[in-house]
């Protein structure tokens, strides 16, 4: 008996080591520990992002906030959450190269961008907050385009 448990604990063991170690690989290669900071250069890791990295460098807000600032939510839950799920989205794409040459940001991030925005600036923004309650269709970059990353 005792030989058919340790044929099964190792059919089960054996592929778990395996995924483990293609992940802590991974991570490794990839700089995942970097994607932990609140540093704007882990973004540059992947090259589609330089284009935002240096349109930052060259904003107005380079000087008042950092990515994370801006593209993640407030708590420390809801961050890494967030920073997690991009993260897996981002290394599917570059996995399988469906990715466009242009990074697009998406309806979730948008929400979480517009948010930061308003929080950020909510002394001046809660007049305009009233007036678009229920008007999804405008945000700050609708008219603040240039905002966190200089086109």
């Amino acid at each position: 008996m005792k030989e058919k448990g340790s044929v099964a604990l190792y059919a089960i063991a054996a592929p778990v080591g395996v995924l483990l170690g293609l992940a802590v690989f991974t991570f490794g290669y990839a700089r995942g520990h970097s994607y932990l900071t609140d540093d704007p250069e882990a973004c540059v890791n992947c090259h589609v992002m330089r284009g935002q990295y240096e349109g930052w460098l060259r904003s107005s807000h380079r000087s008042a906030a950092v990515c994370n600032d801006c593209h993640t939510p407030p708590g420390f839950v809801p961050k890494y959450f967030t920073k997690a799920l991009n993260g897996f989205h981002h290394s599917l794409a570059f996995t399988l190269g469906n990715f466009p040459d242009e990074i697009r940001i998406t309806g979730r991030n948008a929400r979480v961008t517009d948010e930061a925005c308003l929080k950020c600036h909510e002394e001046i923004t809660s007049a305009m907050r009233m007036a678009r309650h229920g008007r999804q269709d405008i945000t700050c970059v609708t008219c603040h385009r240039n905002a966190g990353h200089a086109h």
